[in-house]
Protein backbone atom coordinates (compact mmCIF):
# COMPACT_ATOMS: atom_id res chain seq x y z
CA UNK A 1 0.00 0.00 0.00
CA UNK A 2 1.24 3.46 -0.87
CA UNK A 3 -0.82 6.50 0.06
CA UNK A 4 0.29 10.07 -0.55
CA UNK A 5 -1.48 12.44 1.85
CA UNK A 6 -2.14 15.87 0.32
CA UNK A 7 -3.16 18.61 2.79
CA UNK A 8 -6.55 20.23 2.46
CA UNK A 9 -7.11 23.69 3.95
CA UNK A 10 -10.85 23.85 3.31
CA UNK A 11 -12.14 27.38 2.79
CA UNK A 12 -8.65 28.71 3.58
CA UNK A 13 -7.69 27.55 0.08
CA UNK A 14 -9.44 30.72 -1.12
CA UNK A 15 -7.02 32.86 0.92
CA UNK A 16 -3.65 31.34 0.01
CA UNK A 17 -2.06 32.68 -3.18
CA UNK A 18 0.40 29.78 -3.46
CA UNK A 19 -1.73 27.01 -1.97
CA UNK A 20 -5.21 27.29 -3.42
CA UNK A 21 -7.57 24.88 -5.19
CA UNK A 22 -5.64 25.34 -8.43
CA UNK A 23 -2.40 24.54 -6.62
CA UNK A 24 -3.84 21.27 -5.32
CA UNK A 25 -4.83 20.34 -8.88
CA UNK A 26 -1.25 20.99 -9.98
CA UNK A 27 0.13 18.98 -7.06
CA UNK A 28 -2.05 15.99 -7.96
CA UNK A 29 -0.79 16.20 -11.53
CA UNK A 30 2.78 16.61 -10.30
CA UNK A 31 2.43 13.42 -8.27
CA UNK A 32 1.33 11.52 -11.35
CA UNK A 33 -2.10 10.70 -9.96
CA UNK A 34 -3.71 12.16 -13.07
CA UNK A 35 -3.14 10.09 -16.17
CA UNK A 36 -5.38 9.29 -19.17
CA UNK A 37 -8.17 6.85 -18.37
CA UNK A 38 -7.71 6.79 -14.61
CA UNK A 39 -7.77 10.17 -12.92
CA UNK A 40 -8.83 10.03 -9.29
CA UNK A 41 -8.13 11.07 -5.72
CA UNK A 42 -9.50 9.57 -2.51
CA UNK A 43 -11.56 12.07 -0.53
CA UNK A 44 -10.99 11.99 3.25
CA UNK A 45 -11.86 15.60 4.00
CA UNK A 46 -14.77 17.94 4.59
CA UNK A 47 -18.17 16.71 3.37
CA UNK A 48 -19.29 20.27 2.54
CA UNK A 49 -20.65 20.16 -1.05
CA UNK A 50 -19.42 23.75 -1.58
CA UNK A 51 -15.81 22.87 -0.76
CA UNK A 52 -13.53 24.66 -3.30
CA UNK A 53 -11.92 21.39 -4.40
CA UNK A 54 -15.35 20.01 -5.29
CA UNK A 55 -15.23 22.53 -8.13
CA UNK A 56 -11.55 22.50 -9.03
CA UNK A 57 -10.78 18.78 -9.19
CA UNK A 58 -13.68 17.70 -11.45
CA UNK A 59 -13.12 20.76 -13.65
CA UNK A 60 -9.56 19.53 -14.15
CA UNK A 61 -10.87 16.05 -15.01
CA UNK A 62 -9.69 14.62 -11.71
CA UNK A 63 -12.29 12.35 -10.17
CA UNK A 64 -13.17 12.30 -6.48
CA UNK A 65 -13.76 8.91 -4.87
CA UNK A 66 -15.95 9.26 -1.81
CA UNK A 67 -16.92 6.73 0.83
CA UNK A 68 -14.09 7.29 3.30
CA UNK A 69 -15.66 9.93 5.54
CA UNK A 70 -18.73 9.61 7.73
CA UNK A 71 -21.22 12.12 9.04
CA UNK A 72 -19.81 13.36 12.33
CA UNK A 73 -22.37 16.12 12.89
CA UNK A 74 -23.38 14.38 16.09
CA UNK A 75 -19.84 14.84 17.43
CA UNK A 76 -20.04 18.55 16.62
CA UNK A 77 -23.31 18.71 18.57
CA UNK A 78 -21.77 16.92 21.55
CA UNK A 79 -18.83 19.33 21.44
CA UNK A 80 -21.23 22.28 21.59
CA UNK A 81 -23.04 20.74 24.56
CA UNK A 82 -19.74 20.20 26.38
CA UNK A 83 -18.75 23.82 25.81
CA UNK A 84 -22.04 24.96 27.27
CA UNK A 85 -21.55 22.73 30.30
CA UNK A 86 -17.93 23.74 30.97
CA UNK A 87 -18.69 27.44 30.59
CA UNK A 88 -20.86 27.26 33.71
CA UNK A 89 -17.90 26.56 36.02
CA UNK A 90 -14.62 28.41 36.69
CA UNK A 91 -12.44 25.34 36.11
CA UNK A 92 -14.39 24.52 32.98
CA UNK A 93 -13.93 28.02 31.63
CA UNK A 94 -10.20 27.74 32.28
CA UNK A 95 -10.07 24.52 30.26
CA UNK A 96 -11.99 26.15 27.43
CA UNK A 97 -9.56 29.08 27.42
CA UNK A 98 -6.65 26.67 27.14
CA UNK A 99 -8.21 24.89 24.18
CA UNK A 100 -9.15 28.18 22.52
CA UNK A 101 -5.60 29.47 22.91
CA UNK A 102 -4.20 26.37 21.20
CA UNK A 103 -6.68 26.79 18.36
CA UNK A 104 -5.82 30.48 17.90
CA UNK A 105 -2.10 29.72 17.78
CA UNK A 106 -2.58 27.05 15.11
CA UNK A 107 -5.01 29.24 13.16
CA UNK A 108 -2.45 32.04 13.06
CA UNK A 109 0.02 29.68 11.42
CA UNK A 110 -2.30 28.15 8.82
CA UNK A 111 -3.82 31.49 7.77
CA UNK A 112 -0.37 32.88 6.98
CA UNK A 113 0.39 32.52 3.23
CA UNK A 114 2.71 29.57 2.66
CA UNK A 115 4.41 27.87 -0.26
CA UNK A 116 3.37 24.23 -0.86
CA UNK A 117 6.62 22.85 0.55
CA UNK A 118 5.94 24.76 3.78
CA UNK A 119 2.41 23.37 4.07
CA UNK A 120 3.80 19.82 4.20
CA UNK A 121 6.91 20.84 6.12
CA UNK A 122 8.05 19.76 9.56
CA UNK A 123 7.10 23.05 11.24
CA UNK A 124 3.44 22.83 10.22
CA UNK A 125 3.18 19.12 11.04
CA UNK A 126 4.73 19.72 14.45
CA UNK A 127 2.33 22.60 15.05
CA UNK A 128 -0.63 20.37 14.17
CA UNK A 129 0.55 17.74 16.64
CA UNK A 130 1.05 20.39 19.34
CA UNK A 131 -2.40 21.86 18.69
CA UNK A 132 -4.18 18.54 19.11
CA UNK A 133 -2.06 17.57 22.11
CA UNK A 134 -2.92 20.85 23.83
CA UNK A 135 -6.62 20.44 23.04
CA UNK A 136 -6.62 16.87 24.34
CA UNK A 137 -4.82 17.96 27.50
CA UNK A 138 -7.39 20.69 28.11
CA UNK A 139 -10.56 18.81 27.22
CA UNK A 140 -9.68 15.08 27.08
CA UNK A 141 -10.49 12.75 24.18
CA UNK A 142 -14.23 12.62 23.62
CA UNK A 143 -16.73 15.41 23.03
CA UNK A 144 -14.03 17.98 23.77
CA UNK A 145 -12.00 16.88 20.77
CA UNK A 146 -15.01 15.98 18.59
CA UNK A 147 -13.94 12.34 19.16
CA UNK A 148 -10.92 12.91 16.96
CA UNK A 149 -9.01 9.70 17.74
CA UNK A 150 -12.08 7.58 17.06
CA UNK A 151 -12.77 9.40 13.80
CA UNK A 152 -9.18 9.03 12.58
CA UNK A 153 -9.11 5.34 13.53
CA UNK A 154 -12.28 4.71 11.51
CA UNK A 155 -10.88 6.67 8.58
CA UNK A 156 -7.59 4.74 8.69
CA UNK A 157 -9.48 1.43 8.54
CA UNK A 158 -11.35 2.59 5.42
CA UNK A 159 -8.13 3.77 3.78
CA UNK A 160 -6.18 0.60 4.60
CA UNK A 161 -5.34 -1.31 1.46
CA UNK A 162 -5.92 1.68 -0.80
CA UNK A 163 -3.33 3.19 -3.12
CA UNK A 164 -3.02 6.68 -4.54
CA UNK A 165 -3.48 10.28 -3.50
CA UNK A 166 -5.62 11.12 -0.47
CA UNK A 167 -7.04 14.59 0.15
CA UNK A 168 -7.28 15.06 3.91
CA UNK A 169 -7.46 18.01 6.35
CA UNK A 170 -4.03 19.38 7.11
CA UNK A 171 -4.36 18.92 10.86
CA UNK A 172 -5.39 15.25 10.43
CA UNK A 173 -2.21 14.35 8.55
CA UNK A 174 0.09 13.66 11.54
CA UNK A 175 -2.49 11.28 13.02
CA UNK A 176 -3.06 9.50 9.72
CA UNK A 177 0.68 9.12 9.18
CA UNK A 178 0.84 7.31 12.53
CA UNK A 179 -2.13 5.05 11.73
CA UNK A 180 -1.35 4.20 8.10
CA UNK A 181 1.97 2.39 7.61
CA UNK A 182 3.35 3.21 4.19
CA UNK A 183 1.56 6.53 3.95
CA UNK A 184 3.65 9.64 3.37
CA UNK A 185 3.52 13.33 2.60
CA UNK A 186 4.43 14.46 -0.90
CA UNK A 187 7.91 15.77 -1.56
CA UNK A 188 7.18 19.26 -2.88
CA UNK A 189 10.67 20.70 -2.68
CA UNK A 190 10.94 20.69 -6.49
CA UNK A 191 7.33 21.73 -7.06
CA UNK A 192 6.40 25.30 -8.01
CA UNK A 193 2.83 26.56 -8.51
CA UNK A 194 2.00 27.21 -12.17
CA UNK A 195 -0.60 28.97 -14.29
CA UNK A 196 -3.57 27.08 -12.87
CA UNK A 197 -2.58 28.15 -9.39
CA UNK A 198 -1.93 31.74 -10.46
CA UNK A 199 -5.31 32.12 -12.19
CA UNK A 200 -7.12 30.60 -9.25
CA UNK A 201 -5.36 33.02 -6.88
CA UNK A 202 -6.37 35.96 -9.06
CA UNK A 203 -10.04 34.98 -9.09
CA UNK A 204 -10.07 34.22 -5.36
CA UNK A 205 -8.57 37.64 -4.71
CA UNK A 206 -11.10 39.40 -6.92
CA UNK A 207 -14.02 37.79 -5.11
CA UNK A 208 -12.72 39.13 -1.76
CA UNK A 209 -12.26 42.87 -2.10
CA UNK A 210 -10.52 44.98 0.53
CA UNK A 211 -10.75 48.70 1.19
CA UNK A 212 -7.16 49.34 0.13
CA UNK A 213 -7.36 47.39 -3.15
CA UNK A 214 -6.24 48.99 -6.39
CA UNK A 215 -9.43 48.17 -8.26
CA UNK A 216 -8.16 49.39 -11.64
CA UNK A 217 -5.14 47.12 -11.39
CA UNK A 218 -7.30 44.18 -10.37
CA UNK A 219 -9.70 44.78 -13.26
CA UNK A 220 -6.79 45.07 -15.69
CA UNK A 221 -5.37 41.78 -14.44
CA UNK A 222 -8.71 40.03 -14.89
CA UNK A 223 -9.15 41.50 -18.37
CA UNK A 224 -5.76 40.19 -19.51
CA UNK A 225 -6.65 36.57 -18.82
CA UNK A 226 -8.72 34.15 -20.87
CA UNK A 227 -9.00 31.54 -18.12
CA UNK A 228 -8.58 27.78 -17.99
CA UNK A 229 -10.64 24.75 -16.99
CA UNK A 230 -10.37 25.39 -13.24
CA UNK A 231 -10.87 29.16 -13.50
CA UNK A 232 -12.71 29.76 -16.79
CA UNK A 233 -13.16 33.09 -18.51
CA UNK A 234 -16.78 33.19 -17.37
CA UNK A 235 -15.62 33.31 -13.76
CA UNK A 236 -13.10 36.04 -14.47
CA UNK A 237 -15.90 38.12 -16.02
CA UNK A 238 -18.19 37.45 -13.05
CA UNK A 239 -15.43 38.40 -10.62
CA UNK A 240 -14.80 41.63 -12.53
CA UNK A 241 -18.53 42.35 -12.42
CA UNK A 242 -18.39 42.11 -8.65
CA UNK A 243 -15.81 44.90 -8.61
CA UNK A 244 -18.00 47.15 -10.75
CA UNK A 245 -20.97 46.35 -8.53
CA UNK A 246 -18.95 47.29 -5.46
CA UNK A 247 -18.45 50.81 -6.84
CA UNK A 248 -22.03 51.14 -8.11
CA UNK A 249 -21.44 50.77 -11.84
CA UNK A 250 -24.50 48.62 -12.53
CA UNK A 251 -24.30 48.82 -16.32
CA UNK A 252 -20.73 47.51 -16.49
CA UNK A 253 -21.55 44.84 -13.90
CA UNK A 254 -24.59 43.68 -15.87
CA UNK A 255 -22.72 43.61 -19.16
CA UNK A 256 -20.00 41.40 -17.67
CA UNK A 257 -22.44 39.11 -15.87
CA UNK A 258 -24.51 38.60 -19.01
CA UNK A 259 -21.29 37.84 -20.90
CA UNK A 260 -20.38 35.34 -18.20
CA UNK A 261 -23.86 33.78 -18.26
CA UNK A 262 -23.69 33.28 -22.03
CA UNK A 263 -20.27 31.62 -21.64
CA UNK A 264 -21.50 29.06 -19.11
CA UNK A 265 -21.34 25.46 -20.30
CA UNK A 266 -21.66 22.02 -18.75
CA UNK A 267 -17.87 21.96 -18.41
CA UNK A 268 -17.49 24.91 -16.02
CA UNK A 269 -17.02 24.32 -12.28
CA UNK A 270 -20.46 23.42 -10.95
CA UNK A 271 -20.73 26.32 -8.48
CA UNK A 272 -20.08 28.98 -11.10
CA UNK A 273 -23.50 28.91 -12.75
CA UNK A 274 -25.35 29.50 -9.49
CA UNK A 275 -22.99 32.23 -8.34
CA UNK A 276 -23.15 34.04 -11.68
CA UNK A 277 -26.93 33.89 -12.04
CA UNK A 278 -27.57 34.93 -8.42
CA UNK A 279 -25.39 38.00 -8.85
CA UNK A 280 -26.99 38.75 -12.24
CA UNK A 281 -30.42 38.60 -10.65
CA UNK A 282 -29.33 41.12 -8.04
CA UNK A 283 -27.96 43.52 -10.64
CA UNK A 284 -31.14 43.28 -12.71
CA UNK A 285 -33.12 43.96 -9.54
CA UNK A 286 -30.98 46.98 -8.69
CA UNK A 287 -31.68 48.36 -12.16
CA UNK A 288 -35.43 47.99 -11.67
CA UNK A 289 -35.82 44.99 -14.00
CA UNK A 290 -37.84 43.06 -11.44
CA UNK A 291 -39.52 40.57 -13.77
CA UNK A 292 -36.27 39.42 -15.34
CA UNK A 293 -34.55 39.40 -11.93
CA UNK A 294 -37.26 37.12 -10.55
CA UNK A 295 -36.85 34.71 -13.44
CA UNK A 296 -33.09 34.71 -12.88
CA UNK A 297 -33.49 33.89 -9.19
CA UNK A 298 -35.82 31.02 -10.08
CA UNK A 299 -33.23 29.72 -12.53
CA UNK A 300 -30.72 29.54 -9.66
CA UNK A 301 -33.10 27.52 -7.50
CA UNK A 302 -33.81 25.14 -10.40
CA UNK A 303 -30.16 24.15 -10.77
CA UNK A 304 -29.08 20.66 -9.76
CA UNK A 305 -26.39 22.29 -7.65
CA UNK A 306 -26.10 25.87 -6.50
CA UNK A 307 -23.83 26.95 -3.64
CA UNK A 308 -25.59 27.78 -0.39
CA UNK A 309 -24.68 31.47 -0.75
CA UNK A 310 -26.23 31.59 -4.24
CA UNK A 311 -29.41 29.85 -3.12
CA UNK A 312 -29.71 32.19 -0.15
CA UNK A 313 -29.31 35.24 -2.41
CA UNK A 314 -31.93 33.89 -4.83
CA UNK A 315 -34.40 33.09 -2.09
CA UNK A 316 -33.93 36.53 -0.54
CA UNK A 317 -34.34 38.17 -3.94
CA UNK A 318 -37.64 36.42 -4.54
CA UNK A 319 -38.96 37.66 -1.22
CA UNK A 320 -37.76 41.24 -1.57
CA UNK A 321 -36.13 43.12 -4.46
CA UNK A 322 -32.38 43.52 -4.10
CA UNK A 323 -31.19 47.10 -3.71
CA UNK A 324 -27.61 48.32 -3.85
CA UNK A 325 -26.32 50.01 -0.72
CA UNK A 326 -22.86 51.55 -1.08
CA UNK A 327 -22.80 53.11 2.38
CA UNK A 328 -20.68 51.49 5.09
Amino acid sequence: MSLTLVPDLGDLLRLHPQYNAGTVVEIVRHLGAAHPGQVEVLWASDTDPDHPLRDALPAARIGIRDGFTADWAWAEAEHGQLQGFLSQYPQGRERLRGAAGAEREFATLVTTPMAPAQVVGNEVMAAARAYHAATRAALDEGPGTHWREKRLSELAVKLSGQTGVVIAPLDDLPGLLDLLPGSHLPDLTAFAPGETSRLRALADRAWQLREDDDLNALLAALDRESGDAVTPGAELSAAAAGIYLAVGDLKAARDLLERAAHALTDDVPRSLTGLTLARLGQVRDAQGDRDLATRTYRAVLALNHAPAVARAAAEAGLKEPFSLNLEG
